[in-house]
């Protein structure tokens, strides 16, 4: 409630960047990408181990849904041709205090070309859901596992 005189929106914006300090958060999106034979799209990145689905941060003044078309556009190579559907989203806190991850699955797209690697995305390779790499992070595996054969929804990533 505002005080006696101050209007709402005035004390919103005097209290916004304390809460943003202390109520820190950070939002991701990623895409999984899949292809007609069930497929799915993950990447390798320079700058740590595993596999994962192309995806990234959600920048200030962006939606969720135009950082997932940025990012998967970036790392990949793949354009958005339809709407996302929203998977769900994650708390990844044990990796990174207060971030969450928005996990879209995308069925309608095209990929014009094909990234060169490069130090952020080293590889990237559409693979059968039984046949995944070995070291795929276990957050992505799960997302898969949900998606594709209705394992149980988790909370965390």
């Amino acid at each position: 409630m505002a005080a006696p005189g101050v209007p709402v929106s005035l004390l919103s914006r005097v209290l916004r960047p304390w809460w943003r300090l202390t109520r820190g958060l950070t939002l991701g999106a990623q895409g999984v990408v899949l292809d007609a034979e069930a497929r799915v799209l993950l990447v390798r990145h320079g700058y740590r181990p595993g596999w994962f689905f192309p995806g990234g941060g959600v920048e200030r003044h962006e939606t969720v849904a135009q950082a997932l078309a940025r990012e998967v556009l970036e790392e990949s190579g793949v354009e958005l041709t339809g709407d996302p559907q929203l998977h769900g989203l994650f708390a990844n806190i044990k990796r990174f205090p207060g971030d969450h991850i928005a996990v879209y699955v995308i069925r309608e797209w095209r990929q014009p070309r094909v990234p060169r690697p490069n130090a952020e995305i080293v590889e990237q390779g559409f693979f059968p859901a039984d046949s995944l790499p070995k070291n795929v992070d276990p957050g992505t595996r799960r997302r898969m596992d949900e998606i594709l054969h209705g394992a149980p929804h988790a909370k965390n990533w």
